[in-house]
Parts: C-alpha cells; sequence; structure tokens
C-alpha cells in the first residue's frame, strides 16, 4: 500500500500469471489450429520483418504451446535452430510435444522468464520473436535489453501486440463486462495488460527506449473467424485464465449471467459466413 492505495506487485502478478498459464496450457494446446489460422497470416509477416529464413536460429520468448515455433521451425529448416522459452512449464511441454510430432528437431524448450533472457548467452541468435507476450512483462525494458543481449550484431527483434481495446472488440467486450459485473477497479499503475503496448508509437518507442536502430512497426487486421459466436466463446472460455481470475469474486449465478451477457454482445459479429471478432495487432521489429 502507498498513502494507503493499492500498489502493484510484480512478483505477485508473476506468480499469478504463471499460474494461470499452467492451467491454461491444455486448452490452449488443444486450440491450437485456431490460433493458426487467426495469427499464422501476421505471424508470417513478423518473421518477414525480423528477416529470418533458411538456417536462422531464433528465440521465441513466451512461446506458449509453440505454434509460432513450429511456424519458425518450418520456416528455418533443420539447418537452423529455435529455442521456445516461457514462465510455464506445463505449456512448454506442450510446445515440446509437438515439435516432437511434427519432426522439429532443431526446436528445443527452456522454461524461462522473459524478464531474465540475461542469463543466456551473448550474441546467440539471428532473431528473436514474441507473440502477444511483451504484454505480460511488468519491466518490458529488462525483457527487451535481454532480447538484445542474446542477439548477434546486426540481428532483430519483433513484438507482436494486441493494438486498442476499441479495436480488438472479440476480448475488450468479455474483459469490459466481467469488470464492470464484478466491481473491479482500474488496472494499477505499472501492471501489465493486454492493450497495454497497443497505443499509436507504444510499442515503437519501446523499442527506441532499449537502444534499438531501424525501428519498423506496422498494424494488421486480424479478425477472428470461427464457425459461431458460441465458438469464440467457448475458445475464450477455455483458454484465457485471466478472465476466470477476474470472475473469482462472483457466485456461480453471477458468472452465469455475465457469460450470458458476453454470448449476447458476442453474437453482434455473426454475419452469413459466421462469426468474425474485431482483431488489431501491431507488429514491431528493431535492430541490435
Amino acid at each position: 500500500m502507498d498513502n494507503g492505495k493499492p500498489v502493484f506487485d510484480p512478483a505477485k502478478y508473476k506468480h499469478t500469471t504463471r499460474a494461470q498459464w499452467e492451467t491454461a496450457a491444455e486448452p490452449w494446446h488443444r486450440w491450437g489450429a485456431l490460433l493458426t489460422s487467426w495469427l499464422g497470416p501476421a505471424t508470417e509477416t513478423m518473421f518477414d520483418m525480423a528477416g529470418i529464413g533458411n538456417g536462422s536460429h531464433v528465440l521465441d520468448v513466451a512461446a506458449g504451446a509453440g505454434d509460432q515455433t513450429m511456424q519458425a521451425a518450418s520456416r528455418v529448416g533443420s539447418s537452423g535452430r529455435v529455442l521456445a522459452t516461457d514462465l510455464s512449464p506445463t505449456i512448454l511441454d506442450y510446445a515440446r510435444q509437438r515439435a516432437a510430432a511434427d519432426g522439429h528437431n532443431h526446436v528445443e524448450t527452456m522454461e524461462l522468464d522473459g524478464e531474465r533472457l540475461h542469463t543466456l548467452e551473448e550474441c546467440t541468435f539471428d532473431a528473436v520473436i514474441s507473440r502477444v507476450g511483451m504484454i505480460y512483462f511488468p519491466d518490458q525494458q529488462k525483457a527487451l535489453s535481454g532480447m538484445k543481449h542474446t542477439l548477434k550484431d546486426s540481428g532483430k527483434v519483433a513484438a507482436m501486440v494486441y493494438s486498442t481495446a476499441d479495436r480488438n472488440g472479440f476480448f475488450s467486450i468479455p474483459v469490459s463486462i466481467i469488470r464492470r459485473r464484478a466491481e473491479l477497479p482500474p488496472p494499477l499503475a505499472g501492471q501489465p495488460g493486454p492493450f497495454s503496448l497497443g497505443g499509436e508509437g507504444v510499442l515503437a518507442e519501446a523499442f527506441e527506449k532499449a537502444g534499438f536502430k531501424n525501428i519498423e512497426s506496422r498494424t494488421i487486421d486480424a479478425p477472428v473467424k470461427v464457425k459461431s459466436a458460441a465458438e469464440c466463446l467457448a475458445f475464450e472460455q477455455e483458454s484465457f485464465g485471466a478472465l476466470h481470475q477476474m470472475l473469482g469474486g462472483l457466485s456461480e449465478v453471477e458468472k452465469e449471467a455475465a457469460w450470458d451477457e458476453i454470448s449476447t454482445e458476442l453474437k453482434k459479429f455473426e454475419n452469413d459466413n459466421g462469426f468474425e471478432g474485431p482483431c488489431e495487432l501491431v507488429v514491431a521489429v528493431g535492430t541490435k
């Protein structure tokens, strides 16, 4: 507490985040096909911007169940290398299983906090990627500094984040409904969040502050396309642990009412072709 006001606790936040992803690991893996169709094209753009090609050595930070890790592994080929790191050992188990199933013997995994990359060998990788991972780092500059540490000279870091809440209704609407119903206070100062890096120029500015050169940023439209709002709702209910944490103070009846309202709002994104939930991503790249 600071003058009677709650203060953001990074250590507690990381502990909670790790627990969330330990729980969400299985559904995040199970929904892998949706992640590929939804984020796959933008991921390829991120790879292009990072100059990833055959033979590249790539570090994947906050890799999750490894969907983008496998994309990177396919691109770099057997002469390349991909190291996937994450705070959650359970979710990395799924990445490791998928790499084995796909025959990607050049993929390795390591349980590692994204803010502790300085423990890795210096000047090792041609590129560092982080797909929707930096939004979870309380100290984003420490994370970027660690990424820079692992890069070879002229290597590149590329990160993908959500843009602003108003451009990402598929996720921001459930968050706002739950926050209102649970009477949750606004995020504390310094607290990471899904849209914390999405404002115009914010991600590029973070790269600049970390000392990167030749910074480039692109905004990419990436709607969530599934058969129905019910399918999107199921995806978020099963995979987005933060939503359940936000609902924690409500009774079962109140939780059900919140999900019902979310379902109603998501149905507004249905059309003749199914469900198309608004999502906009920002990809930035910087050179060491």
